[in-house]
This record gives structure tokens, sequence and C-alpha cells, in this order.
């Protein structure tokens, strides 16, 4: 198979990923091995090849939002068929016995394996996962329009929910920072009825975007919105817009980190987390989280904003990503 590698991390610029021939993977009993028609191209993917996630299993092949088809299966899996269109996303597989696993949170699992980071991902022709991680995907959206669901959609999804909101109807929910997980979150929470205020660097293309998609107000990340936030989830990784997003929710209200690593959190002033505002994290995602982000994508109509790259070209996509000049999601394109 054809796979682009990462042996050493470095600066994208550098074009650390090399195209190889590699043995196709062969699945064990509990796996099946994926046919990659399409990978979306996520942050996290440019924070394992830059080195900023230390646990990364080198050499490995990047990529954890991953569409194809079943091209073999082994012999203890029956929940899937040989031809079948499946989504592999972030999380890999987990222990299932420790208090997290069996708590409903496996999310936090400390044996938890990731696609693209502790195990080969989706920057390839193939692809091996555990046939009970993966999600059954609908033929009525495209490859490439289906791989920025399987994370992008999915921590979005698990970051609305731990905004803490009951009712969105009316709520008003601040977006930090506008790439492939924001541009769906703004549209699963205007769906469910909130007014959505965007803050982003780039308000040519992100900012645009966001205005196409129903954002109430769109600014500088830096600036306050001109009314009080119920919530707010930051995307970007910079722990300095925290105290920008602080400042704009209002009393109660919960600002949610959605990203795997982010620059510094800067000293905050007491006067910021008063008023039982408070500031959480969003870490990996539970199966019941993407079967649930996909059901109700599927109803409210989801769509992604995409550009596609050959894979050929995944260190220009990772480039691009890096240097924000992609609107919406980037998202590899395989052929076998």
């Amino acid at each position: 198979m054809k796979a682009c590698l990462l042996r050493n991390p470095a600066p994208v610029d550098s074009a650390p990923l090399a195209l190889e021939e590699l043995e196709t993977p062969q699945p064990n009993a509990d796996e099946i091995v994926v046919e990659v028609a399409a990978c979306a191209v996520c942050r996290t993917d440019l924070h394992v090849v830059e080195g900023e996630l230390a646990r990364a299993v080198l050499p490995i092949i990047p990529g954890h939002q991953v569409v194809g088809r079943v091209a073999a299966r082994g012999a203890a899996v029956s929940s899937v068929a040989v031809g079948q269109r499946v989504g592999v996303a972030w999380l890999h597989s987990t222990c299932g016995r420790c208090r997290f696993c069996l708590g409903g949170a496996e999310n936090l699992c400390e044996k938890a394996v990731f696609t693209g980071w502790t195990v080969n991902g989706g920057f390839a022709t193939h692809c091996r996962a555990r046939a009970d991680y993966v999600y059954p995907l609908p033929d009525d959206i495209g490859d490439i329009e289906a791989a920025p669901l399987l994370c992008a959609g999915i921590i979005g999804y698990r970051a609305l929910r731990l905004c803490g909101v009951r009712d969105w109807r009316g709520a008003r929910l601040g977006l930090y920072g506008f790439g492939a997980a924001g541009h769906i979150a703004i549209q699963l929470a205007r769906a469910r009825g909130a007014e959505v205020y965007v803050g982003t660097r780039d308000q040519h293309r992100h900012g645009k975007l966001a205005a196409e998609l129903g954002a109430a107000w769109v600014g500088d990340a830096t600036r306050r919105p001109p009314v009080a936030l119920d919530a707010a989830i930051i995307f970007a990784p910079a722990g300095e817009l925290v105290p920008a997003a602080l400042a704009a929710i209002d009393r109660g209200g919960t600002v949610v980190l959605g990203g795997i690593h982010g620059s510094p959190i800067p000293s905050l002033p007491y006067a910021l987390i008063y008023g039982e505002r408070v500031v959480r994290s969003v870490t990996n995602n539970t199966r019941d989280d993407g079967r649930a982000f996909l059901a109700e994508a599927a109803a409210v109509g989801v769509r992604t904003h995409t550009e596609a790259f050959d894979l050929t070209a995944a260190n220009e996509a990772l480039q691009a990503l890096k240097h924000g000049a992609v609107r919406g999601a980037a998202v590899l394109t395989v052929a076998s």
C-alpha cells in the first residue's frame, strides 16, 4: 500500500511526511482493513507531525478522519461486512475494564489507543481498525464531505454538550477559531436555536464562511461580542483566548477548550472567573458521541465545506492548515 509516513517530527514547512510503499495490513480477529477513499486533515495531525504530542509511536501514519470501504475483516467480526462503507475516527480502542470505561467515560481511558497517533491512521490507501469502533456511513453524503464529520464534527458535538446549556433556543454561543470544527458546530448550534458569535483572526476567509453559515456577529477573536454569551468554545490552540472568552460570557457560563493541545493560558484575574464561570476541556470522545452526532448531523442536514488535496500532497495540506489557508476542512483524496 501507499502511505504518508512520519519518521521524525518536524515543522510541516520542511515536508516531514514521506510517501512510501508499505505492506498492506492484515486484520486481527477483531479488526477490519479499510480501503481508504478520503481522510480529512485535523489540527491534531499537525500537532503529531510537528512533535507537540509526545506519545506518538514512530514511525506513524497520521490521519484519523477516514472514510472507505471494508476490504477485509477478521474471523471474529460480524458487525460490518466486506464492501460496507465505514468511518474510522480518533478513538481506535479502549481497555473496556477501567473505571472510566465501565462508567461511560471511555474517552478518559488511560490505556486508550488513538488512530494516527499511537496506531497507524488514514493518510494511506489502507487502514486497519477495530470493528467495534468504526461507524457505518450513509450513502447520501460523499466521501470527501463525510470525512471531516469523524473528528471535527464529533469533537464539536461533544464541546457543545459540555457547554452545559440545557435549552439552546435563544442561547448565545461564542466560537473562537473557525476552522473545520467551528464550521460544523455552528450548524448544529443554529439548528438547535442558538445565536452564534464568531471570533476569528481571518475575517476574509473564515469570517466570511461564518457569516454565510448564519453567525449573528463576526469579529476579531480578541474583541468582545456585542452581547453577553451563555457559553463559548475555543477551537483555536491559543491559550491567550481564554481570558477573552471568560470576559465575554455571562455569570454561570462555561468556556470549553476544544483542542488536544494549546499554548499556555496566561494568568487570570479572579474577577474573570467569579460569578460561577467555568473553564473545562474536551478530552477525546466516546463512541456514543460519534453515533449521536452522526444521527443529528443527518437529521439537520449538516454540510461540510472542504478543500481536497491528493494523498501525495499531504505535506501541502498540513502547511495550508497551519497557515490558515483552508476554508472549512482539508481532505486528502486517496486512490489505491
